[in-house]
């Protein structure tokens, strides 16, 4: 089968490579199209991501197909289903991933924009919902809410009931789409009056809830943001991977300072994390309440090119390769 893989450092390149066969639990899907991650760009950079690293290693987290073939003890899925799901290596013709991943797609949904979502929904439900403890009413800020995820983690917030929701970004292009998603406010996290005017749009509260895509730089201005016992959960280091941070003002907020990541999660927990997105979300999904915007849609042999326009961050929502 064909596969988009590491060539040289932040090159792709298609290479033929054996298809993967699936295991008790899992389904081998035939991809139509799949989603680009920035996680693709530090395993094209050179970097472990999970298992997933080195030349030749095929990229890809996220897709969308038909259900080719079915693992042994596979029950939920027959041969021919339309299905989204998460999976590593998933930028190739044929991806095996276990079926707790997968969901099926409506017929009048295409496969440009079911590849958008896997990734999205369940890590922001997972944030929003799961980690973040989201109760109605409360306030949200998401941090680098101009991403794929981002702009979910927004609309999830707004479904799941937020009262305030606060949406941060760099570009100011940008930041005047994010009403669109669900923000009541878009602030830029580089002003040095983002938190003044986080609290101020709480009523001088602070945040409940913070969905961190950055880190970094922001890690105090988030606490100062926050609500007295406020949660920040930390899902991206857009901003860096370390950070001054005031363990004083942490103390002082009671703030639950939480990390999530899938790449440390069992099997087991994966498929819990997508039951719990599915019952929550499925229905929002299928009548199009949750969306991404698709940026852009390549075909499969010019990856290294899309890949070359997420480099220099030139879109906005998901760029899609198509098979």
């Amino acid at each position: 089968m064909r596969a988009i893989v590491v060539a040289d450092r932040n090159k792709a390149a298609v290479a033929e490579v054996a298809a993967p066969e699936p295991g008790p639990g899992e389904i081998r899907v035939r991809v139509k199209a799949a989603a680009l991650n920035r996680a693709d760009l530090l395993v094209l950079a050179g970097h472990q991501h999970g298992a997933v690293g080195g030349a030749g290693a095929i990229v890809g987290l996220e897709c969308a197909g038909e259900v080719e073939r079915l693992g042994e003890g596979v029950s939920d899925f027959v041969v021919g289903d339309r299905v989204m799901c998460s999976s590593a290596r998933s930028l190739a013709e044929y991806v095996v991933t276990d079926a707790g991943r997968a969901t099926r797609v409506l017929p009048d949904m295409s496969f440009e924009t079911a590849a958008t979502l896997p990734v999205a929904l369940q890590t922001m439900h997972n944030a929003v919902v799961t980690a973040g403890r989201l109760t109605r009413g409360e306030s949200v800020l998401v941090q680098g809410a101009s991403s794929g995820v981002g702009l979910m983690a927004l609309q999830i917030a707004r479904y799941m009931g937020a009262g305030c929701v606060i949406g941060t970004s760099t570009d100011a292009e940008r930041r005047a789409k994010l009403k669109e998603f669900g923000a009541d406010v878009a602030l830029d996290s580089r002003s040095p009056d983002w938190v003044e005017e986080a609290r101020k749009a709480t009523g001088g509260k602070g945040v409940d809830l913070i969905v961190d895509q950055i880190s970094g730089y922001v890690a105090n201005a988030n606490m100062q943001a926050a609500a007295v016992r406020g949660r920040i959960v930390n899902v991206g280091r857009l901003g860096g991977m370390k950070g001054e941070f005031d363990f004083d003002l942490h103390a002082l907020k009671r703030i639950d300072y939480i990390g999530v990541t899938f790449r440390t999660r069992s099997v087991e927990e994966i498929r819990e994390i997508n039951r719990l997105m599915r019952a929550d979300l499925l229905l929002a999904v299928e009548t199009g309440a949750l969306r991404l915007p698709v940026d852009s849609v390549y075909p499969f042999a010019d990856a290294d090119a899309a890949f070359a326009r997420m480099r220099v961050n030139a879109h906005f929502g998901k760029i899609v390769l198509s098979l």
